[in-house]
């Protein structure tokens, strides 16, 4: 059943992204940013959370969930550390993230030629 719900969460959450492209006359770029403060918007009315423990990988792997790594880490560097904190908190929450996803995508332009289209 778990795995039900995280399909259903993160598939509704592409759904909106698929709306928004069909619907609107905003640039996918403009939709991501939006889905990056939609993420952090949620968190700091405390709404984020709690999806992300009903529904794990589900509301954590898409977009949103990375603006909920930001806030959170702001929140509890904030706490931590005051205003520096705020400022290095979603920096230091997110790095793990961000460097793993600079690595694969290194190796695997390493492993593979690309080729560009003529």
């Amino acid at each position: 059943m778990k795995y039900v719900i995280v399909f259903l969460v993160g598939g509704a959450i592409c759904v909106i992204g698929q709306l928004l492209i069909c619907y609107t006359r905003m640039t996918t770029a403009r939709i991501l940013v939006a889905f990056v403060l939609a993420g952090i918007v949620l968190t700091a009315l405390g709404v984020y959370e709690p999806l992300i423990g009903f529904a794990n990988a589900g509301a954590s792997v898409p977009l949103t969930g990375f603006g909920y790594t930001l806030a959170k880490g702001a929140i509890d560097g904030a706490r931590q550390n005051g205003v520096l904190g705020a400022i290095t908190g979603g920096l230091e929450a997110s790095s793990g993230g961000v460097a793993a996803a600079i690595f694969f995508a290194v190796s695997g332009a390493l492993a593979f030629s690309p080729k560009t289209k003529k």
